[in-house]
């Protein structure tokens, strides 16, 4: 009667687990959705983001909100709040490459970037652009590296945040160039591009939604982009192989994460949800016209890819000596 008993309770825990899952993924979302970036408005990740929950909220029909918590090197404050929060899925983390980054530069991180987070998908992916002030007379980036060879005093580079995307590029450019200029990190892309266009700094990478504007109205010089290819929005502009340098492929990309021990049915449904918007035409334009890529990966595929990714930017920091702060 006693082992009778277990497998009746054993069976009546599985059926109410599975009976839990079902609900998750039939009535999930019931309520208003969050979607934490931990950037101030107007970057490239909130682009993305508010992109991205316009299209779930027309396609969940529930609101989702984004809401931007800036603070900490590598945006900590917010991907901290998310890790911190109910495994739900009504709390998530939008937000880029740099969240992988943030463990290898940074002492003081309050969470584990693998183990307190549920990778969801991938969601878009652009290069980068290479650009310096007007004031260089430079119209390519072999002739400016050959400035800063013959002057390497005159010269300072810039990044709109350590361990950013950007500042990964410059130090792999840095590296095949052959110098040593310094890189100043800067607190978001705003104050960096200031710079630039005033010849306070001379040389700076960063996705295009931020570059291209100030670009072609002339106030900063597009030299070079970060793919192997050039790039439908911005034709004019050389891959870096056609401007004299070792041509590599560097992306900033984007990715949305909740927290740790998420149900599988509630992952599998936004994994789905964004999968099916980001492939709609709309989507995908409105993302192309800020320089990205619409992917909408699986959970699966997303897992692996950070993980290749953290491989390469250990790498890279290794190589270039960057010290954590």
């Amino acid at each position: 009667m006693r082992r009778l008993f277990m497998f009746a309770a054993l069976g009546a825990a599985v059926l109410g687990l599975s009976s839990v899952s079902v609900r998750a993924q039939t009535s999930f979302p019931s309520h208003t959705i969050t979607m934490v970036v931990p950037y101030p408005a107007g970057g490239s990740v909130d682009g993305v983001a508010r992109i991205l929950a316009q299209a779930l909220h027309n396609s969940l029909g529930q609101p989702v909100i984004v809401e931007n918590r800036a603070g900490g090197a590598g945006g900590i404050v917010g991907a901290n709040t998310v890790a911190k929060s109910s495994p739900d899925g009504y709390t998530l983390l939008l937000t880029a490459s740099i969240h992988v980054v943030t463990p290898f530069l940074h002492k003081k991180v309050p969470y584990d970037v693998v183990k307190d987070f549920t990778p969801i998908s991938l969601v878009a992916a652009g290069p980068l652009v290479v650009s310096t002030s007007p004031k260089v007379p430079a119209n390519n980036l072999k002739e400016l590296f050959e400035l800063v060879r013959k002057e390497p005093d005159k010269y300072t580079f810039a990044t709109s945040g350590f361990g950013s995307a950007g500042h990964l590029a410059i130090e792999l450019l840095k590296r095949d160039a052959g110098v040593n200029t310094l890189v100043i990190a800067y607190k978001g892309a705003g104050p960096a591009l200031t710079d630039l266009m005033s010849g306070q700094i001379q040389l700076m990478v960063d996705p295009m939604l931020s570059s291209m504007p100030l670009a072609r109205a002339g106030s900063i010089k597009a030299l070079a982009i970060t793919s192997t290819k050039r790039v439908a929005v911005a034709p004019e502009i050389p891959t870096l192989a056609e401007s004299g340098m070792q041509g590599f492929d560097f992306a900033s990309w984007y990715g949305l994460w909740g927290p740790k021990d998420m149900p599988a049915a509630v992952v599998s449904k936004l994994q789905a949800e964004v999968a099916k918007v980001v492939s709609q035409q709309d989507v995908k334009e409105r993302l192309a016209v800020l320089g990205f890529e619409s992917i909408g990966s699986t959970s699966e595929y997303f897992t692996k890819y950070i993980a290749d990714e953290m491989t390469k930017y250990d790498q890279i920091i290794k190589a270039s000596n960057i010290k954590a702060e």
